[in-house]
């Protein structure tokens, strides 16, 4: 069923963040920083499969995502909702049952055998795609799954997401070069900020955190190695 309240981006935003932080889907930790998938450190991580297995703030954020696409790309803007293997896949399922379209997923590669396919379901040439994922850092994940979307000869202007880094400036370049607009809930920026409204986490950390954020680079460079 399609939504029929619309908070604020705002205020959307700092809910969303809340719930994250209240599933323990937010991880930070300075002193031992996690590795990322591209080896470098950071004091943040953060885990948004978790929130499969919590019913009501599942079914709440994929409210909020359902109505940030139609306010932000139109109502009657597309006609089929991909996710993106493997975290994406579950989302995607969700906003298309909301927006009552078709659903299909994007495999990172083809399967190497049978039909050798990267697109699981029915997607048709001229068919408008939304490309739903969990998250995003610097975009640059999406470009694959978006070019596998174009190869059917359908189109693909918008993807969405639950979670969006907000560190990296090239990230919005990076996908708008590629005509491909980015909506979302909520950044770190929002996280931090409720954080430290709900006492979350000790000052010391969230100071570093907001280090980080400043400058992700930087921060990387004095730890790394």
């Amino acid at each position: 069923m399609i939504p029929s309240s619309y908070p604020s981006a705002e205020e959307i935003a700092r809910l969303s963040a809340r719930m994250l932080l209240e599933i323990g889907a937010v991880h930070f930790n300075a002193k031992d920083p996690f590795t990322l998938a591209s080896g470098l450190p950071s004091p943040t991580y953060i885990d948004c499969r978790k929130l499969i297995s919590y019913p009501r703030i599942r079914s709440t954020l994929m409210d909020f995502l359902t109505v940030t696409v139609m306010r932000n790309a139109g109502f009657e803007a597309f006609d089929n909702i991909a996710g993106g293997e493997t975290a994406g896949i579950p989302f995607a399922a969700l906003v298309a049952e909301r927006m009552a379209l078709p659903m299909t997923y994007v495999r990172k590669k083809p399967k190497g055998y049978g039909r050798n396919a990267r697109i699981e379901g029915a997607m048709t040439e001229g068919e408008r795609v939304l490309l739903v994922e969990d998250l995003t850092t610097d975009g640059g994940s999406k470009l694959s799954f978006v070019d596998a979307i174009r190869e059917t000869g359908a189109t693909c202007g918008h993807t969405a997401v639950i979670f969006y880094y907000d560190i990296f400036p090239q990230t919005e370049k990076t996908l708008g070069d590629h005509g491909v607009a980015l909506h979302h809930l909520c950044t770190w920026w929002d996280v931090l900020a409720e954080a430290r409204a709900q006492g979350t986490f000790d000052e010391a950390t969230l100071t570093e955190v907001e280090a980080f954020l400043n400058a992700p680079k930087e921060w990387q460079d004095t730890r790394k190695g």
